[in-house]
């Protein structure tokens, strides 16, 4: 090794891998976070439907299937916080246990597509050249097409129930992975310390995953945050319109349509439930644009 070679490898080092500069940077930057109490009040809210999906029990003892038909369509009330259904079924309870499909299939969708997204964008950034091409080619198509319309097509493909939603969303938003990937790949593999590394020997897969991965990850992962509450709403979007899983299971969106019809009589059995999901995919816009702001 000549000693140029050796200057650019000691002098411009990955900024990210070392672990107590990174540790560091996290206690720097929770301090200011947890000072705004939009981002706490977002945060707690994705916390606890995160816990109603896992372990809704903790929150209510209600059955969620139990039908009363003398206590139907109950307004909100000390009893049933979120009133009941037209079978008496109490919607609080059912909102919970709802999470647990709606949370679920949002993180399939957004896991499917940050596995493919992120490997389209690490190999047409990092390769280049005609691979490059046909692949923004691809991506550019994919773009091109409504996502909700290409979910549909999907979905009516592959069948109806939760993971057939999963991913019949996921497919439409690999397209933005494979866009923000691709460009902090590019971006990164000019800089100073990646070129260092080739110097100092290093192999193209190693300098992939030691350096250039780990450092294009953060607007990844804040891509990965938005489009969890993007994927939550076009799975209850698809819910909705009766591709989701099926009667009596509870999803937010077969919730929301459930109480179409008594949007009149009853509002709180659509409004509510629909109310939780706005907030819920609103905490989640939150505490990503918090995090570029961080970031930033």
């Amino acid at each position: 090794m000549t000693v140029l070679q050796r200057r650019f490898s000691t002098a411009v080092p990955s900024p990210h891998w070392r672990p107590r500069h990174r540790l560091q940077r996290l206690l720097d930057q929770a301090g200011p976070l947890l000072r705004r109490p939009g981002f706490v009040l977002a945060l707690a809210l994705v916390l606890f439907t995160l816990l109603a999906a896992v372990l809704p029990g903790l929150f209510t003892s209600v059955d969620p299937y139990a039908t009363q038909p003398a206590a139907k369509l109950l307004a909100p009330s000390a009893t049933h916080w979120f009133g009941t259904d037209e079978l008496g079924r109490d919607l609080y309870t059912r909102v919970l246990y709802g999470s647990r499909l709606s949370v679920l299939a949002a993180l399939l969708a957004v896991g499917l597509a940050l596995v493919v997204g992120l490997g389209l964008g690490i190999v047409s950034g990092f390769i280049g050249g005609r691979l490059d091409a046909v692949i923004m080619r691809v991506v550019d198509v994919l773009l091109a097409l409504p996502g909700l319309l290409l979910a549909l097509a999907i979905v009516t493909a592959i069948g109806f129930g939760t993971v057939p939603v999963a991913i019949a969303v996921g497919v439409g938003i690999i397209p933005g992975f494979a866009r923000t990937t691709r460009a902090e790949v590019l971006r990164i593999k000019t800089l100073p310390y990646v070129e260092a590394a080739r110097l100092g020997g290093a192999s193209w897969g190693r300098t992939l995953l030691r350096h250039v991965l780990p450092n294009a990850w953060g607007p990844v992962a804040v891509l990965a945050t938005l489009d969890v509450g993007a994927a939550i709403l076009a799975t209850a979007g698809l819910s909705f319109l009766g591709f989701g899983a099926a009667p009596p299971a509870a999803e937010w969106g077969t919730l929301i349509a459930n109480g179409r019809h008594f949007l009149i009589t009853a509002p709180w059995v659509s409004l509510l439930p629909g109310l939780f999901l706005v907030l819920v995919v609103f905490s989640l816009n939150h505490i990503a644009r918090t995090f570029e702001e961080v970031k930033r």
